[in-house]
């Protein structure tokens, strides 16, 4: 069975052991995650939970949102029952534990860009608002998330050693060049046939977008996650994080972000636009 495939068959088991509440919410229950992400005993685990919560908490998310201590019975034999400790999991959390276990198990290996890859895109799936937006609207929502996740990928960088301005655009310049297979910033202003003084995140349409969003978000977990150090460290683990989700995206059949189409509207031109309409109700 290839790699690709067993990732794929994880995650269809993921998916499987997904459960609704009353209101219809999604959740997981870690005792179910555990066996499939192949921890045998439950204190390993509950480390990686841990791990997990406190990597949650340092992205600047509430942990009880994503991380709720719960209780099951379970049987013991003749009859008798007893209370064991659980966790209720959201999809976030789910692929934070992901991201978190142990690289020498092959569905942590195989699987953690692709869990956090597919729970981004099932997210916005399930937003039944995203969904009905339109392309220009779809743009506007992840840019503006993205502008606040590239201020915790900053902070992130800055605590890793990427103190100068000028450090800062090496920084960012080697999450382009892994994610658009060797090209830089200035290149990819050249694709897009842009001045020198236009942003090219602001030329992006919304899948172009997501993948660069997926780069900032996991690249800031792993600054923190691994603890890095040095600014060289940091551009290589950014070149990393940008790379594997360049090879997430072709495995799944993905168009690579350089190929994707350059929108006729800049991010301000839509902005604009917006405004006017506003004023005019």
């Amino acid at each position: 069975m290839t790699e690709k495939r067993v990732v794929e068959q994880h995650h269809e088991t993921f998916e499987g052991i997904r459960q609704f509440d009353a209101e219809g919410n999604e959740y997981w229950v870690a005792r179910d995650l555990q066996p499939l992400l192949e921890y045998a005993a439950w204190d390993k685990f509950k480390r990686v939970i841990e791990k997990s919560m406190e990597a949650c908490r340092q992205s600047g998310n509430e942990v009880d949102d994503h991380f709720s201590q719960t209780a099951k019975m379970v049987d013991i034999g003749s009859g008798a029952k007893r209370e064991i400790e659980d966790y209720r999991l959201s999809r976030y959390a789910c692929y934070l534990i992901v991201q978190n276990g142990d690289p020498s198990k092959p569905v942590i290996a195989n699987g953690q860009t692709y869990f956090a890859l597919q729970t981004r895109r099932q997210e916005l799936n399930d937003n039944e608002a995203f969904a009905r937006l339109s392309e220009n609207d779809k743009r506007l929502a992840i840019r503006n998330e993205l502008a606040e996740h590239n201020k915790h990928l900053a902070a992130a960088a800055k605590d890793a050693g990427v103190e100068t301005p000028i450090d800062y655009a090496i920084f960012q310049d080697h999450g382009y060049k892994g994610l658009y297979g060797g090209r830089g910033a200035k290149d990819i202003h050249t694709i897009k046939g842009l001045k020198k003084s236009q942003k090219i995140l602001d030329h992006m349409g919304s899948t172009e977008l997501a993948a660069n969003l997926f780069r900032a978000t996991q690249t800031e977990e792993k600054l923190r996650r691994d603890q890095v150090r040095g600014k060289q460290k940091a551009n290589q683990t950014h070149f990393e994080v940008g790379k594997k989700v360049r090879q997430t995206i072709d495995e799944l059949g993905g168009t690579m972000p350089e190929a994707l189409p350059t929108p006729e509207k800049s991010i301000q031109q839509i902005e604009s636009a917006k405004k006017k309409l506003e004023k005019k109700k």
